[in-house]
């Protein structure tokens, strides 16, 4: 993800390369995949038909989501250290 800055007329120049690792649920259905991200203040979900492409599409709207936002969306976000699917079984 790059930042920039707007400089004199409308010039922009890269202030620098920031990353942070999201740890992203992605889970196989019935018509393709869907993905969210973990951690994030506000709602991004991704489809895609392969897993790859949920990946790129959870990422671009990841980015976009920060771009929209600012890095307040990642601000006081509580990133878990690990994420776990699980089951267990209810009586209906």
């Amino acid at each position: 993800m790059y930042c920039s800055v707007n400089i004199g007329k409308q010039e922009q120049t890269e202030v620098s390369k920031l990353s942070r690792r999201i740890k992203v649920v992605i889970t196989r259905e019935e018509d393709g995949y869907v993905a969210y991200p973990l951690g994030l203040r506000g709602v991004v979900v991704a489809q895609g038909d392969t897993y790859e492409q949920v990946l790129s599409e959870i990422t671009s709207a990841i980015e976009f989501h920060i771009e929209t936002f600012g890095p307040e969306a990642l601000a006081d976000a509580i990133e878990p250290q690990e994420a776990f699917i699980a089951e267990t079984e209810v009586v209906v």
